[in-house]
């Protein structure tokens, strides 16, 4: 798929317009660009967008060694975050790309294995707010201990990251609201919750960090 990076710089600008329809706070918008190429990356870059996410160890990898160049005199280009589901063993993979936020931190062995890879990491423990078994994340009641583990380890913990629910974007309202609560009560500031979808309801209910793909590249093939 053909990326246009003229498109992409006009939606990004709609979606941080939406955004700022329903709040005046700072909102952070990672690109998704699991499933497109390195062209997706360079279109995000190119219209600002404050970090790029990906999902798969390989594919990060890939694209990261493809787009050295680039980085190179330009390190000030928004960062990579990984927001994917995350195996243990793939974590010295990606740990040299250089990540800047982790996303989806979501048991005590997971983190053990970041911090001994990378000490100081930055992360957002995952909650699994919709229960369904399929989505990666800890129980809401697990997050206080595991933020707790992840403070022991030397890991520092910015905030909470959520998935909603598959359906109607109403349908994610309780989720986000229930994540940002946890973060309230655990003192954290960050919320990432609320895709192309349902970014709308995540910033309503407090979401400091929002994950686009499709919303800035279009369907994926």
């Amino acid at each position: 798929m053909t990326i246009d990076a003229a498109v992409v710089a006009a939606n990004v600008a709609a979606v941080r317009a939406a955004i700022a329809e329903r709040t005046d706070r700072r909102v952070s918008l990672v690109a998704v660009t699991k499933g497109f190429d390195e062209d997706a990356v360079r279109a995000a870059w190119a219209a600002g967008a404050d970090g790029v996410g990906e999902n798969y160890a390989q594919e990060l990898v890939a694209k990261a060694a493809a787009l050295a160049v680039d980085r190179q005199p330009e390190p000030h280009l928004a960062p990579w975050h990984f927001i994917g589901q995350l195996q243990r063993n793939k974590v010295k993979v990606i740990v040299p790309v250089g990540i800047a936020l982790w996303q989806t931190i979501d048991r005590g062995d997971l983190a053990r294995e970041l911090a001994r890879r990378q000490a100081a990491a930055h992360v957002l423990v995952q909650v699994n707010t919709t229960a369904e078994a399929q989505k990666g994340g800890c129980a809401p009641d697990a997050a206080p201990a595991l933020v707790d583990e992840c403070r022991a380890l030397g890991l520092v913990v910015e905030g909470l990251m959520t998935i909603g629910p598959a359906g109607p974007p109403e349908d994610a309202r309780s989720c986000f609201r229930r994540l940002r609560r946890i973060a309230d009560e655990l003192g954290l500031d960050e919320c990432s919750m609320g895709m192309s979808a349902d970014f709308e309801v995540a910033v309503d209910e407090g979401a400091t960090i929002v994950r686009i793909g499709s919303r800035l590249f279009g369907p994926r093939g």
